[in-house]
């Protein structure tokens, strides 16, 4: 089966030219939505790609057609090769995983795109140890004071019930529970 996938980011455009690319290409089902490429969750590409079956080929009319970035793009092939579909992108011949050419452009692309969130990864782990070393402190704010704290230790200790004191310090139990009574 050959699925088609069309997608406008406004109101304002029209699909009508993708859609008819698409026929074109001999697609028996087409999915179309309008939706911003930014949003992670397209109601329609999802409907697509769990009926993708093995042999069955995706295709769109352009590449930003389909996902808003290099690694958007390499994980919605991913699923797409797990489901043991293929795809293609009739603007960007490079983009074909149907021919041996075109898997090889993708799995460059997928080890760059690899290579780069490693990068990054490295990079934010040696921010977060400089940071750290200056004194910068990770995670929320604590909803007490440890003069607060220093206080609902006290209250625990004189036998206060949690429910009480996190009424009187407007916190929730929870807050309450995690201070370690004295």
């Amino acid at each position: 089966m050959i699925y088609g996938y069309a997608r406008i980011s406004t109101d304002g455009q029209s699909l009508d030219s993708q859609i008819a690319h698409l026929k074109s290409a001999e697609c028996q089902v087409i999915y179309s939505e309008t939706a911003s490429g930014a949003k992670t969750e397209r109601r329609e590409l999802r409907k697509c790609l769990a009926k993708l079956k093995p042999g069955d080929v995706l295709i769109v009319t352009r590449l930003d057609r389909l996902a808003r970035s290099t690694r958007d793009l390499l994980n919605v092939l991913a699923e797409v090769a797990e489901k043991g579909a293929t795809f293609r992108s009739i603007s960007d011949a490079w983009a074909d995983t149907t021919t041996p050419h075109g898997r090889l452009m993708l799995t460059i692309l997928g080890g760059l795109a690899e290579f780069e969130r490693e990068l990054i990864r490295t990079r934010t782990g040696e921010g977060r140890t400089r940071a750290k070393a200056r004194g910068i402190k990770f995670g929320r704010k604590p909803k007490l004071s440890p003069d607060q704290q220093a206080y609902v230790s006290r209250l625990k200790a004189e036998g206060e019930s949690v429910r009480h004191i996190a009424r009187i310090m407007g916190v929730s139990k929870a807050t309450i529970s995690r201070v370690a009574a004295p």
